[in-house]
């Protein structure tokens, strides 16, 4: 990136990467906004658009360039009408930033890892010990759903109904993308819970000796700014549940889509994060977070206004084949871990990305050490989220 005068605006694109057939179809939108040109402009939202690795990986990167704090969501939550105030993790940049996320590090012991691995193992084995006799199941409702609402609230220390999360999730990923019908139908569905929703985090609910409440320690010695703990631990939540049930999911339908890379992972178990991280490259559960230019910038020739919000389509940068040989291929030996952008990059890399990753390993394991084989048992489907792709239904034939 130089400044220069000779710039071209970005190329204007009429495309709704929103409506739902796009949404559980993405390629073709992907292809379009990555393919059309480094940076496009989405004339119906009046946003810039990346989709190339190598620009998506510098715009969630480069805060000196692409700041966080006018909200990872299409609206700008700095402006009149903001409908939220800021996450005290995800939408600050450096150096505030820096000191949130070594405390939240500090928190997030080995020893605290080490116990959740005991707990979600035994919860993943019983669980797997309970299914395998059902021949056939709906692998997102039978396994993943059940398996990821039991052991990471737990973890956390939240006493939040189990039904109000899905609904509370598909509302939060709905926002950060236009306020389209999907959005509005989220927020009506979710709104019976919303009325007791902070109060599920607040420092009285939390259960004592759980997760939740070490954060909130943490903001009384002067880790995080006051009154931001409630908050922290809703990121965490929302972290370790929603993104990873979507990306469990479809490591799931990938593996019983490819019988030789489930072999591999029967033959050697420990490739469970790898199978992880590869589903999450192919299938990316966050598809879009937003940036905003700070100033007028130029990117490989084009002019680029500041104070304008810019789409980075995950999605689309890990099906680049300028940086992935092949991309739609499924392979849990092509090292995908820390080169997919699946968990973001830079400073506001996901903080939780090795609890999901821990949850995978596990549940798969547990899965893979009963069954010689899973198969698709019917047509499996996504559930149209504005920016979040996760599979509706998964029927699986389990072969024990």
């Amino acid at each position: 990136m130089t400044s220069g005068s000779t710039m071209t605006a970005p190329p204007a694109l009429d495309i709704d990467p929103f409506t739902p057939g796009n949404l559980c179809a993405p390629e073709a939108v992907q292809e379009a906004i990555r393919e059309t040109a480094p940076v496009v402009y989405l004339t119906r939202y009046e946003m810039y658009a990346v989709g190339r690795y190598d620009l998506v990986q510098t715009a969630l990167s480069d805060y000196a360039r692409f700041t966080s704090t006018g909200g990872i969501g299409m609206s700008d939550i700095r402006k009149p009408g903001a409908w939220r105030t800021p996450s005290p993790i995800a939408e600050i940049d450096p150096p505030e930033h820096r000191n949130v996320r070594k405390t939240l590090q500090k928190v997030l012991s080995p020893i605290i890892i080490r116990q959740w691995r005991e707990d979600f193992t035994r919860v993943a084995e019983a669980q797997a010990d309970a299914i395998i006799a059902s021949g056939s199941v709906e692998a997102m409702k039978d396994i993943v759903e059940p398996f990821i609402l039991k052991v990471f609230p737990d973890a956390l220390g939240i006493d939040m109904p189990r039904e109000a999360f899905p609904l509370i999730g598909e509302m939060n990923f709905n926002q950060i993308g236009p306020y389209n019908d999907l959005t509005r139908k989220s927020v009506e569905a979710a709104g019976p819970h919303l009325e007791n929703y902070e109060q599920y985090f607040s420092r009285e609910s939390m259960v004592k000796g759980g997760f939740g409440e070490k954060i909130y320690a943490a903001e009384d010695d002067g880790g995080f700014p006051e009154g931001t703990a409630g908050v922290q631990v809703r990121s965490f939540l929302r972290a370790g549940t929603d993104t990873t049930i979507a990306g469990i999911g479809h490591t799931l339908y990938r593996l019983a889509q490819n019988p030789e890379q489930w072999a591999k992972l029967k033959e050697n178990p420990a490739k469970a994060k790898a199978a992880f991280d590869e589903a999450i490259r192919l299938d990316s559960p966050s598809q879009l977070i937003h940036r905003t230019t700070v100033a007028d910038i130029e990117v490989e020739g084009l002019a680029l206004k500041g104070d304008v919000k810019v789409g980075c389509f995950i999605g689309a940068a890990n099906l680049d084949p300028r940086r992935f040989p092949d991309p739609t291929a499924y392979d849990i030996d092509r090292g995908s871990t820390g080169v997919h952008l699946a968990l973001g990059a830079g400073s506001h890399i996901c903080i939780g990305q090795n609890i999901a990753r821990l949850e995978a390993e596990i549940l798969l394991q547990a899965l893979v050490s009963r069954l010689s084989r899973i198969e698709l048992d019917g047509e499996a489907t996504y559930r149209p989220i504005n920016t979040l792709r996760t599979l509706d239904r998964l029927p699986l034939r389990l072969v024990a």
